[in-house]
């Protein structure tokens, strides 16, 4: 992923221009898992504890593309003379290195083999350009403490806009939940103080590089550090993440030097991997629309949710149950505003970037993707956003890449509180707690989310006191407070509003005149999920109302 720091422009453009695509980099294609020593009759040989239990919980099927690359053909393709690089069950192939033309051809003759592809010269390419807009301003820890305003310190932003506080001292951290990031670099993450807790207490659960073999993680950049410490960091009054008490596990599947279509598959095969250890939520600060070379941009028509390579790999990890969560982009003022992948995945949770103010901020990719689906599909903090660097330091920076992991953060609580919803529900009640729900836009998505919201309604849904509106109705709902309600009942009645504890907030008559303003008892409520009751003659009905 490419991010054009600004006092390091100059440097990195001249790395661009000598850095060449490598040319000895193949994918090649497996034609079938024939005579394969695993079956799906023995998932605990491929597959966790964890990951097996997922699909048990929430009703996915063991399938075929479970099933690991056949090491047989595997080793063939080694004793052809190519180094193996990263395989891919779920894409049933592998990525592989030789400068050897003959090489090549000897693998292409392998009778299981159906095809080869170079990954520097094919027409059909994908691209990762996520621009982060770095103003490098870094923060003095002791100086800066006088402007953090409470327990989040300077990470209060994006908890706040997302009604996430409220979660968290209900207790729902995300604990129990763990979070798989595919990044670039993650240098200071084994050091930062803000990552002690995780490390004291062992959630970090390990690191793994698909870019350099047997590689270290903690080296060549800090994005990754920037994007995991919006969700891990734990200093309190200095800088506390959306999700504090999750488990992470990091992989490296960007390389910063060079921008090669491998990388799309280093994504595949990470995400595949952590869904074999059961992990629960991916988040991607990445995107991909074109390479280095310009003969390899993608075309629009690509981005229909199931061409790119990367976002097919997305959508296979979320049929697996995984929860997968995408920055949409910082192209929104380019020739070419759209969204990228894996951001166009149709089970894919795509986030749009916000200022502080919850307007738009104007360099978050938009939608539609090219079948004609709204994306983004959510909204979150993307501007001027306080992360962790490498040196203990904080800094300021732009872009979608950190919206992206606060939400997912705050993602992992929620399902923590839910966790007997599967991904699909999870993903579905946060675009419904969003504050552009009833009209979403492809610029906007459906919103930014109340985690709050989401919560509640969810404990609203499970409740059995909710029949059909046959007695009254409220309108819009959900609202900003200026709400009416019509009675369908010829008579006088009694209006309850409650909030979500059974608290009895307010009670007025209603004299029948066909319709009534209540939005003067509403306006003073906060943000939320509330019971309205409606007592007229013997009868009575609960509907559930939301304020945002």
């Amino acid at each position: 992923m490419k991010r054009m720091f600004i006092l390091s422009l100059l440097i990195t453009m001249c790395i661009v221009m000598q850095a060449q695509i490598a040319p000895d980099k193949y994918w090649v294609q497996f034609a079938d898992k024939n005579n394969s020593p695993y079956s799906i009759e023995r998932p605990e040989e491929f597959l966790s504890e964890r990951s097996i239990e997922r699909r048990v919980n929430y009703g996915i099927s063991i399938d075929e593309k479970d099933i690991p690359v056949n090491p047989s053909y595997l080793k063939a393709v080694s004793d052809a003379g190519a180094i193996i690089l990263n395989p891919s069950k779920w894409l049933n192939g592998v990525t592989i290195e030789t400068t050897d033309g003959n090489v090549v051809k000897a693998i292409e003759a392998l009778p299981f083999v159906k095809k080869t592809r170079s990954l520097y010269d094919e027409p059909l390419k994908q691209m990762l350009k996520e621009r982060a807009y770095t103003n490098e301003t870094y923060i003095n820890n002791n100086v800066s403490k006088n402007k953090f305003r409470n327990h989040y310190g300077s990470a209060s932003t994006q908890i706040e806009l997302l009604n996430g506080v409220k979660l968290h001292e209900m207790g729902y951290q995300g604990e129990g939940i763990w979070i798989g990031i595919c990044d670039s670099g993650y240098e200071g993450v084994d050091t930062h103080s803000a990552f002690d807790n995780m490390r004291e207490e062992n959630r970090l659960l390990g690191t793994r590089d698909f870019v350099y073999k047997n590689g270290i993680v903690y080296s060549d950049d800090h994005h990754g550090t920037s994007c995991l410490s919006l969700m891990a960091a734990y200093l309190p009054n200095t800088y506390v993440g959306t999700a504090p008490k999750a488990s992470y596990f990091l992989c490296r599947t960007e390389n910063i030097n060079s921008e090669n279509i491998i990388e799309e598959y280093n994504w595949v095969s990470a995400a595949e991997f952590m869904d074999s250890i059961g992990i629960d939520i991916i988040s991607t600060s990445l995107g991909y629309i074109s390479f280095d070379d310009s003969q390899m941009t993608h075309e629009y028509s690509d981005f229909d949710g199931e061409t790119c390579v990367i976002t097919r790999g997305a959508e296979i990890a979320c049929s697996r149950g995984i929860l997968c969560v995408s920055a949409a982009g910082n192209e929104g003022d380019t020739d070419f505003p759209y969204v990228g992948a894996p951001g166009d995945g149709k089970n894919v949770l795509t986030v749009g970037g916000v200022k502080s103010d919850g307007e738009r901020v104007y360099f978050s990719s938009i939608g539609p993707t090219y079948d004609g689906r709204i994306k983004p599909d959510v909204m979150s903090f993307a501007y001027a956003v306080t992360v962790a660097s490498p040196g203990n330091n904080f800094y300021e920076s732009n872009g979608t890449s950190f919206a992206c992991p606060s939400l997912a953060g705050m993602t992992a609580c929620l399902w923590q509180a839910l966790k007997t919803e599967p991904a699909s529900k999870i993903r579905s009640i946060i675009k419904e707690s969003s504050n552009n729900y009833y009209t979403p836009n492809n610029e906007y998505g459906y919103g930014i989310p109340d985690f709050k919201v989401a919560l509640d309604m969810v404990n609203l849904e499970e409740c059995d006191i909710f029949e059909e509106k046959t007695l009254f109705s409220v309108f819009p709902n959900p609202s900003d407070g200026n709400v009416e309600l019509m009675l369908n009942y010829e008579g006088n009645a009694s209006v309850q509003v409650f909030d979500m504890l059974g608290k009895k907030l307010y009670e007025v008559d209603y004299v029948n005149d066909n319709c009534m303003e209540i939005n003067t008892y509403l306006s003073n409520l906060d943000n939320g999920v509330y019971m309205v009751k409606v007592i007229g003659g013997n009868d009575s009905q609960i509907c559930k109302l939301i304020k945002y």
